[in-house]
């Protein structure tokens, strides 16, 4: 295998970043287990990063492809309120407009969110204060295992201390994810039932909250 390359994330990767989103947007496999629409799907898990924050995101590169990518934010509540004020609405007009909304999948999982909504599973103990940075990072499967993810994260902290971030959160449904970042120091904060992938996994899922305290730098 080529050499792999971690380094800063490019407008020319853009498009090879919102195909690994699709292809792992489910616990690692394609969105297409519970989402009828790449486009959408790809534009709410990325478009705040690549668009209004790429400094902050990372590539791994290897035999000249993007094999995965680290999509972080330095403040979560700024992540929040642009998403809010500048994707949300563009966003909708999008789904309803590319008839996305009447398809019968994901009819389901809107169905499905309501409901969650209902139950109150939307409801988390606010982590910003001590985590203000936040994190999402995906390999393509057959780049998994191979070191990547390690050294994405270790690139993003390199930043994140010459930011003076103190912390940084992400979330997984995935518990073996949670070895991994364990073991690149974060710590289990909170865990979230959740109920609105039931009709796809036939089972509610958990929600796992980590982060991790960052030491910063004395200078810029």
């Amino acid at each position: 295998m080529e050499e792999m390359i971690i380094r800063k994330f490019k407008p020319e990767d853009r498009d090879s970043v919102r195909d690994i989103a699709w292809e792992t947007a489910f616990m690692g496999e394609s969105g297409e287990a519970f989402f009828s629409g790449k486009e959408i799907l790809a534009d709410f898990l990325t478009l705040y990063f690549t668009d209004y924050e790429p400094g902050s995101c990372f590539v791994a590169v290897s035999e000249n492809r993007v094999q995965g990518y680290l999509l972080g934010s330095i403040d979560c509540r700024t992540l929040g309120l642009t998403f809010k004020d500048k994707i949300l609405f563009g966003l909708l007009i999008k789904f309803i407009f590319s008839g996305g909304i009447f398809r019968r999948k994901n009819l389901k999982m809107i169905f499905a969110f309501f409901l969650s909504f209902l139950k109150g599973e939307f409801n988390m103990k606010e982590v910003n204060k001590d985590y203000p940075a936040t994190v999402h990072i995906n390999l393509r499967k057959n780049f998994r295992g191979k070191g990547a993810g390690a050294q994405l994260i270790s690139a993003f902290e390199e930043y994140l201390k010459g930011k003076r971030v103190k912390g940084v959160y992400l979330a997984t449904m995935s518990s073996a994810a949670g070895d991994f970042f364990r073991k690149q120091g974060f710590s289990l904060i909170n865990q979230y039932r959740r109920s609105y992938f039931c009709h796809v996994s036939g089972q509610d899922i958990t929600v796992y909250i980590y982060g991790k305290k960052q030491k910063t730098a004395i200078f810029d």
